[in-house]
Protein backbone atom coordinates (compact mmCIF):
# COMPACT_ATOMS: atom_id res chain seq x y z
CA UNK A 1 0.00 0.00 0.00
CA UNK A 2 2.46 2.26 0.58
CA UNK A 3 3.69 2.15 -3.01
CA UNK A 4 0.66 2.88 -4.19
CA UNK A 5 0.18 5.80 -1.99
CA UNK A 6 3.58 7.22 -2.81
CA UNK A 7 2.67 6.91 -6.43
CA UNK A 8 -0.85 8.28 -6.53
CA UNK A 9 0.58 10.98 -3.98
CA UNK A 10 -1.76 10.48 -1.50
CA UNK A 11 -1.11 11.04 2.28
CA UNK A 12 -3.35 8.63 4.32
CA UNK A 13 -5.23 5.61 4.40
CA UNK A 14 -8.23 7.14 4.21
CA UNK A 15 -7.97 8.72 0.98
CA UNK A 16 -6.88 5.53 -0.34
CA UNK A 17 -10.21 4.07 1.12
CA UNK A 18 -11.88 6.42 -0.51
CA UNK A 19 -10.22 6.03 -3.83
CA UNK A 20 -11.22 2.45 -3.67
CA UNK A 21 -14.50 3.13 -2.83
CA UNK A 22 -15.30 5.34 -5.51
CA UNK A 23 -13.26 2.64 -7.92
CA UNK A 24 -15.93 0.05 -6.84
CA UNK A 25 -19.22 2.36 -7.28
CA UNK A 26 -18.13 3.46 -10.67
CA UNK A 27 -17.62 0.44 -11.62
CA UNK A 28 -20.82 -1.17 -11.23
CA UNK A 29 -22.49 1.56 -11.91
CA UNK A 30 -21.31 1.95 -15.42
CA UNK A 31 -21.92 -1.41 -16.13
CA UNK A 32 -25.43 -1.16 -14.80
CA UNK A 33 -26.01 1.68 -16.68
CA UNK A 34 -25.27 0.25 -19.90
CA UNK A 35 -27.49 -2.33 -19.88
CA UNK A 36 -30.22 -0.01 -21.11
CA UNK A 37 -28.15 1.50 -23.45
CA UNK A 38 -27.42 -1.72 -25.52
CA UNK A 39 -31.12 -2.52 -24.60
CA UNK A 40 -32.31 1.10 -26.02
CA UNK A 41 -30.11 0.32 -29.43
CA UNK A 42 -31.48 -2.85 -29.48
CA UNK A 43 -28.30 -5.06 -29.48
CA UNK A 44 -28.61 -8.12 -27.78
CA UNK A 45 -26.33 -11.40 -26.76
CA UNK A 46 -28.17 -13.60 -29.22
CA UNK A 47 -26.47 -10.85 -32.07
CA UNK A 48 -23.02 -12.99 -30.98
CA UNK A 49 -20.78 -11.78 -28.87
CA UNK A 50 -18.10 -10.05 -31.12
CA UNK A 51 -21.44 -7.20 -31.70
CA UNK A 52 -22.66 -7.69 -28.59
CA UNK A 53 -19.75 -6.84 -26.37
CA UNK A 54 -17.48 -4.60 -27.95
CA UNK A 55 -20.89 -2.03 -28.39
CA UNK A 56 -21.11 -2.53 -24.57
CA UNK A 57 -17.19 -1.87 -23.82
CA UNK A 58 -17.88 1.16 -25.98
CA UNK A 59 -20.50 2.26 -24.10
CA UNK A 60 -19.66 1.70 -20.84
CA UNK A 61 -15.97 3.71 -21.53
CA UNK A 62 -17.32 7.17 -21.74
CA UNK A 63 -20.21 6.65 -18.71
CA UNK A 64 -16.88 5.56 -16.47
CA UNK A 65 -15.32 8.46 -17.19
CA UNK A 66 -17.74 10.73 -16.73
CA UNK A 67 -19.08 8.84 -13.09
CA UNK A 68 -15.44 8.35 -12.29
CA UNK A 69 -14.83 12.14 -11.55
CA UNK A 70 -18.68 12.53 -10.41
CA UNK A 71 -18.16 10.02 -7.36
CA UNK A 72 -14.19 11.52 -6.82
CA UNK A 73 -16.55 14.78 -6.55
CA UNK A 74 -18.98 13.60 -4.04
CA UNK A 75 -16.60 11.92 -1.90
CA UNK A 76 -14.20 14.97 -2.10
CA UNK A 77 -11.28 13.29 -4.37
CA UNK A 78 -12.23 15.49 -7.24
CA UNK A 79 -8.67 16.68 -8.19
CA UNK A 80 -7.42 13.04 -8.10
CA UNK A 81 -10.09 11.82 -10.61
CA UNK A 82 -9.72 14.44 -12.67
CA UNK A 83 -5.88 13.97 -13.27
CA UNK A 84 -6.80 10.39 -12.91
CA UNK A 85 -9.36 10.51 -15.97
CA UNK A 86 -7.12 12.85 -18.10
CA UNK A 87 -4.45 10.34 -17.79
CA UNK A 88 -6.61 7.64 -18.49
CA UNK A 89 -7.66 9.40 -21.88
CA UNK A 90 -4.04 10.35 -23.00
CA UNK A 91 -2.69 6.86 -22.75
CA UNK A 92 -6.09 5.59 -24.60
CA UNK A 93 -4.75 8.28 -27.47
CA UNK A 94 -7.57 10.55 -26.74
CA UNK A 95 -5.98 13.44 -24.97
CA UNK A 96 -6.67 15.85 -27.91
CA UNK A 97 -10.83 15.85 -25.93
CA UNK A 98 -9.09 17.40 -22.75
CA UNK A 99 -7.20 21.16 -22.62
CA UNK A 100 -3.41 21.00 -20.86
Amino acid sequence: MKKLKERWNIETNGQLFIIFLVFAITGSSAAKLAAPLTDFFNITKEMGWYIYWPFRILIILPIYKVLLVFFGWVFGEFHFFWNFAKKMLRSMGLGFLIKK
